[in-house]
């Protein structure tokens, strides 16, 4: 019998490319590059990097450098995803920096309106404050979000700055102020009794991928409290910059 001749696959649209990205980098057991996705998935580099763009600004995947990871929205969809994703490469991080501090370590990452915080390691002395796991933090009163706004190239701020009236030209103020400290310090605006101090990972100036934020007592962050709390902070994000880009599936390997 004659064989019949084999249809060619119909093109992949737009939608398929998405999705294999997606599905590439979720499936990674590390941080990945440009060109290894691009060759996986077999596209174009620039077509890749295109889309990769948009994925990156709806939250579907995470930018560290030169390497992608899954997002928050992959996260709150999948928990396969999770053992390559940012959280478990920074949860030993913040483990280490809770215990070193005494205090409520959170982890955020930007996104439209504010920093959604997606892990936390709260210590039992701390259970009366609020962990926010999963909440979106507005710009405005809470020092993760501010950390990672004041990280971002000066024309990508205006998303989370316009719009805020009034309180636009303070915020204004203090971004420049963290941009210069490389640390944001709040005292209880959200709660009066409840201070914290962020700080953005940064692996690439101008595209921060997440911001680690230490929370407890107001009273305790005086000024030697304050000073070692960033002295640990600083270390911890060092850290987690080093996990990131250096694609290790277990931060300070």
């Amino acid at each position: 019998m004659p064989v019949a001749p084999r249809t060619a696959p119909p093109p992949r649209s737009a939608v398929d490319k998405a999705l294999d990205l997606v599905e590439a980098v979720s499936r990674a057991p590390h941080p990945v590059r440009l060109t290894d996705l691009a060759a996986e998935v077999d596209l174009h580099r620039a077509t890749a990097y295109r889309i990769l763009l948009d994925l990156v600004r709806r939250g579907w995947v995470l930018r560290a450098g030169d390497r992608y990871l899954p997002g928050a929205a992959v996260l709150r969809m999948s928990a396969s995803a999770a053992g390559g994703s940012l959280t478990a490469l920074a949860r030993p991080v913040l483990v280490r920096l809770s215990a070193a501090t005494s205090m409520m370590v959170n982890l955020q990452v930007l996104e439209e309106g504010g920093a959604r915080v997606i892990d936390v390691v709260r210590p039992e002395r701390l259970a009366m404050i609020s962990h926010l796991r999963g909440e979106l933090l507005p710009v405005g009163r809470f020092a993760g979000p501010l950390a990672l706004v004041a990280a971002l190239e000066p024309g990508a701020r205006t998303r989370w700055l316009d719009g805020l009236g009034e309180e636009a030209d303070g915020l204004e103020r203090e971004v420049a102020e963290v941009e210069r400290t490389g640390v944001a310090v709040e005292h209880g605006r959200n709660d009066k009794l409840v201070a914290s101090v962020s700080r953005a990972v940064v692996p690439d100036p101008g595209a921060p991928v997440c911001a680690v934020t230490v929370v407890g007592p107001d009273a305790e962050f005086d000024g030697p409290g304050l000073a070692r709390v960033e002295r640990e902070l600083r270390t911890a994000t060092e850290e987690l910059v080093t996990a990131l880009t250096a694609g290790a599936t277990e931060a300070g390997r």
